[in-house]
């Protein structure tokens, strides 16, 4: 009986799974081997240097600082981002005043493309003709801050744009785990007399456990990226101070032609973000509460 069920299923899966060999597996396989060689990307075949590559990286200082830009991204972005949506989702669930405009408002950014949003935000940080420059004139400060020129601020004006952009997503996520929850024990914490913050804490953020995992893998994700909106607002200035290791891979990829280092730091980067998750999942891991 077991050999009839796996002759009928490995036939349908075969397609499948060529495919995801074909288009995934190889090319992983492919990339692990050129971080191992010397290629400019125009020879016919790569030349394996072996380790040179991972031993030039550690005395590289603009990769420690590119992976150091991540590590605060990091830090930061899932404390700020999470803690907004968790709030949001939170008062629209509560249906304050407004509570669908405010649905509509902070998810809208979600839509929009990574360059769009980028392009957006590089005229409303610009100097002259940007929008807080000119409030900040408005109430009397002459010299308001180059929001990107200046390696103080750039890193954390990109900061306030991915929280701008991708709150909405994680508060969708929030506001489908507070939908499940049953509404007796809401009316059961007000007949005892809970306010908005003990029912927040002691029955809403304990059941959305499985929510807040997830989304904690998703802003990891992105905390290690950012790649789209940093190319398209700083490209990696000024001064490296927004670099990240995807544009200092892009740059050695496709500016200097170094597609053997690139790869070399891609496949870090691909260990770190694979790590990380692994962690959160570890850490995170306690028994699911059923209701």
């Amino acid at each position: 009986m077991r050999r009839n069920k796996y002759g009928i299923i490995l036939p349908f899966l075969a397609p499948a799974l060529i495919l995801y060999s074909l288009f995934v597996i190889y090319p992983y396989a492919q990339a692990m081997y050129v971080a191992f060689t010397k290629w400019k990307g125009l020879r016919k075949s790569p030349r394996f240097v072996g380790l040179d590559n991972f031993e030039k990286m550690l005395g590289d200082d603009q990769f420690w600082n590119a992976l150091s830009n991540n590590l605060i991204y990091l830090v930061f972005l899932p404390i700020i981002t999470l803690g907004f949506a968790l709030f949001m989702a939170f008062m629209i669930s509560q249906k304050v005043r407004f509570s669908n405009f405010y649905r509509v408002t902070f998810f809208f950014p979600q839509v929009m493309s990574v360059v769009a949003i980028g392009i957006l935000w590089s005229f409303v940080y610009h100097p002259t003709i940007g929008i807080f420059s000119s409030l900040l004139k408005a109430v009397g400060i002459e010299n308001p801050p180059i929001w990107l020129g200046d390696p103080d601020t750039a890193l954390w004006s990109i900061v306030a744009v991915t929280v701008w952009q991708s709150a909405g997503f994680f508060m969708v996520i929030f506001m489908a785990g507070m939908l499940s929850i049953p509404k007796s024990l809401y009316e059961a914490a007000a007949l005892d007399g809970a306010g908005r913050g003990s029912t927040f804490f002691r029955i809403t953020f304990p059941l959305l456990w499985e929510n807040t995992r997830s989304s904690l893998v998703f802003i990891t994700v992105i905390a290690m990226d950012m790649f789209g909106i940093t190319f398209t607002m700083t490209q990696g200035g000024p001064d490296r101070s927004t670099d990240v290791l995807a544009t200092l891979l892009y740059e050695h990829a496709f500016l200097h032609s170094r597609f053997g280092y690139a790869t070399s730091i891609a496949m870090v980067y691909f260990v770190i973000v694979i790590v990380l998750t692994l962690l959160i999942f570890r850490v995170t891991r306690r028994e699911t509460i059923e209701f």
